[in-house]
Order: C-alpha cells, then structure tokens, then sequence
C-alpha cells in the first residue's frame, strides 16, 4: 500500500505536467518519470494526448521509451539500442527493476542464472545486491534468495502496465477460472446433498433401532408381570431339597458301610 501511494502521488504530477508541455519540455518530462524511484506504471502518462503526439515527430523516440519502460524489459533494450537513446544509470537500473517485476509475475521460482542473463549482471554479488537493494527494499519484491540452490523464491511481486491486448488474455484465464470453480461447486453441493441423505437415513435407522429396543424392554417387563414374582422361584426350593436327600443318603451310606469294616474279623495268614 505505502508503494502505490507513492507511486499514485508521483504519477499525478507528471500527468499534471505532461498536459501542459510540449516538444523538448515532454522530453525531458519522460526522461525525470523513467528515472524516478517511486514509479513503475507508465500506462497513464501513455495516455495522455500531448505524448500521443510525439509519434512521428523528432521527439518520437521519447515516445518509444516511455512504451519500453511501461511494457518492456532490460533484454528488449539492448536488442534495440541503436534505435533509442542512451539510458542514464537511474534509467538502467529502473529498467531492471521492471525487468525482475515482469520474471517474477511468470514465475515463483526464479534461477540466478536466468536472472543474471537477462539483467545482464555478471556476477552473483550483484545480482543479489541488485534484488535486495534496489528490489526488496524498494517494495516492488518480496522473497527469499536460496543461495544454495541459487534462486529466488518469489512471495509477492508488484504488478506492471497491462499491454496491448493482455487485457483481453486475462479476461479469458479469468472466465475459466470462474467456469472452473462454478464446476467444482457444483461437485461439492452434490457431495453436501448426498452427505445429508446419508445422515437423514443413519438417524432413521438408529431411531429404528432405539424404538425396536425400547419394545423389547416393555414385552419384558410385561411378561414379568403376568407371570408374577413367585415364578422365579417354582423350581428352585424342590431341587434344593431333593438335593439335601441325596446328600444325606449319600452320607448315610457311607458311614454304614465304614462300621461293617471294622466290625469283620480279619483273616489270619
């Protein structure tokens, strides 16, 4: 947020600007918002008609810049060198810095060396000076630099000036997107309906099941009442006795037969 503000005050003043300036003074305008550090979008001063009018002109060539700075990258500038003016430092490193915010809105893994090719850096102390410094800091990137695999992992990353026509790629992603996720919706309230008919008939079941318990309980206790608390114990003082009867002949018995031992003689060998 602390960027955009800066950035929304910058560009004001140079549409301020712009709209009352004409030929070497636009020039000049373009060279001071190229090289300022608080701005990365350039779309609006594109915009404005007194810089459409350079087209054509002598000065037309600030117009190609101004194009580059809002949509191109490092690489493109030095394929292109001989047709453009010559970039002052605070103009390259602006450049760059637009460069690594169009890398990392393609990916979120960025390799040093891809990195150091197309920001023409030669080693890897300047490009680590060069992402933390002038990237991080300035609040265009945020991340982590893996020096031991040697690449960035991207978190966030400010966005450019939309080009020609990327407007209409966009809006295509997006209406995929939106058919994509209406699809997996409708999946998901599926999956939602059949949940809840799956719960509605466990809970039919249990109440089933609880009712059939509580019926059985009730027929119990029913028939333990017609049947009386003297049923449980019909057969059990009978068994008892005929079982004391048949201990005492038991033991009756034995006692008998023990006195006929002693009382016959023993045999003399």
């Amino acid at each position: 947020m602390e960027l955009e503000a800066r950035q929304m005050e910058c560009l004001e003043q140079y549409l301020l600007l712009a709209k009352s300036a004409r030929g070497r003074a636009l020039v000049e305008l373009v060279t001071k918002a190229t090289s300022d550090p608080n701005l990365f979008a350039f779309g609006e001063l594109l915009n404005v008609p007194q810089i459409k009018e350079l087209e054509g002109t002598e000065h037309a060539s600030a117009l190609a810049i101004l194009r580059l700075f809002a949509y191109g990258t490092w690489a493109e500038y030095k394929e292109k060198a001989a047709q453009l003016p010559e970039l002052q430092p605070q103009q390259q490193l602006k450049l760059k810095q637009l460069t690594v915010m169009t890398l990392a809105e393609g990916s979120k893994v960025l390799p040093y060396s891809s990195l150091m090719e197309q920001l023409d850096v030669s080693n890897v102390r300047q490009l680590e000076d060069l992402l933390i410094n002038d990237c991080m800091y300035a609040g265009i990137l945020r991340g982590k630099l893996d020096q031991r695999s040697r690449c960035v992992e991207v978190q966030f990353a400010a966005g450019r000036d939309l080009r020609p026509g990327q407007l209409t790629s966009i809006l295509s992603t997006l209406s995929q997107w939106v058919a994509t996720s209406e699809a997996m919706l409708g999946t998901i309230e599926k999956r939602i309906q059949w949940a809840d008919e799956k719960g509605e008939e466990w809970s039919k079941h249990k109440r089933e099941v609880e009712e059939q318990v509580e019926e059985t309980k009730k027929n119990i206790r029913a028939e333990m009442e017609m049947r009386g608390p003297e049923a449980m114990f019909v057969e059990g003082p009978s068994a008892g006795a005929s079982g004391m009867g048949m201990g005492m002949g038991m033991g009756m018995g034995m006692d008998y037969g023990e006195e006929m031992d002693r009382s016959r003689p023993k045999r003399r060998r």
